[in-house]
């Protein structure tokens, strides 16, 4: 986002706080941000805060950054829970609003930004009916300006849509994975992993903090989530167990052709 925003000119300053010295240095090197500062003291006279940080930290900085806040400031987040983050946030700064793009890959920190990662993506925002319409209106603006789609909807919708399509997968992935590395102490077989076992389990190699607090913040959804997937593995296995070919070329066809149609959509 702060590459973004420098490269398009929609901020006179953009200053970063970040807990690892290295992608600050890259950072400003680069030129994504023009300063750098604690967090404490680069939300003051801020217009826009953007709140990046692994969802279980989300809400214990946000309360410790609202004393610090002008009053018109507007904060939003890019968090992948929503419910209880604009709950909680929500409260304490009036101005805030939840927001998740939905982009992104499997590597962290500023060496891995890339200033137009939002063109052509959906962001999703929250409103609550607390929600500053003004701060809403600058949110959606910035979002627009990066490229991306905005879609507003209620929090939980968002966390059972998500559990879903993005959730869940990163969970399928880390399975995958740890079933092939642990059926094989040898190290045989993944050297040989081609094309469809990496492209599958790319987000794998995504952050395990950023993970374990997704998992845990929204565990009611993506329990959910895996109770349809589970039954759905099993039907597989039962018709592979049966012999039962048609079945299978039914599974797949299906499966073939709900893919198929996402090709046609935008990213």
């Amino acid at each position: 986002m702060a590459w973004g925003a420098k490269r398009r000119g929609l901020a006179a300053q953009v200053v970063g706080a970040d807990r690892d010295p290295a992608s600050l240095r890259h950072a400003l090197g680069a030129g994504m941000i023009d300063a750098v500062a604690d967090a404490a003291d680069a939300v003051q006279d801020a217009d826009l805060v953007v709140l990046a940080v692994p969802v279980g930290e989300l809400t214990g900085l946000a309360d410790e950054l609202a004393p610090r806040l002008d009053p018109r400031t507007v904060v939003t987040d890019v968090g992948s829970v929503k419910r209880s983050v604009v709950e909680r946030v929500g409260w304490g700064i009036p101005r805030f609003v939840g927001g998740h793009p939905m982009a992104g890959g499997e590597q962290s920190g500023a060496a891995a930004a890339t200033p137009d990662l939002f063109e052509g993506a959906t962001c999703l925002l929250t409103p609550t009916e607390r929600t500053d319409p003004t701060a809403l209106q600058a949110v959606e603006r910035l979002w627009h300006a990066l490229g991306a789609t905005v879609v507003r909807m209620d929090a939980a919708v968002h966390d059972e849509i998500v559990a879903a399509v993005s959730h869940l997968p990163h969970l399928a992935a880390c399975a995958l994975v740890n079933t092939v590395a642990g059926s094989d102490p040898s190290g045989r077989t993944l050297p040989f992993a081609a094309g469809g076992f990496r492209d599958m389990t790319r987000i794998a190699a995504s952050s395990p903090e950023l993970w374990r607090d997704i998992c845990l913040m929204n565990r009611a959804p993506l329990l959910d989530a895996l109770a349809r997937y589970t039954t759905a593995v099993v039907r597989l296995r039962d018709l592979i167990e049966k012999g039962d070919g048609p079945g299978l070329l039914d599974e797949f066809a299906r499966a073939r052709d709900v893919r198929r149609s996402l090709r046609e959509g935008a990213r």
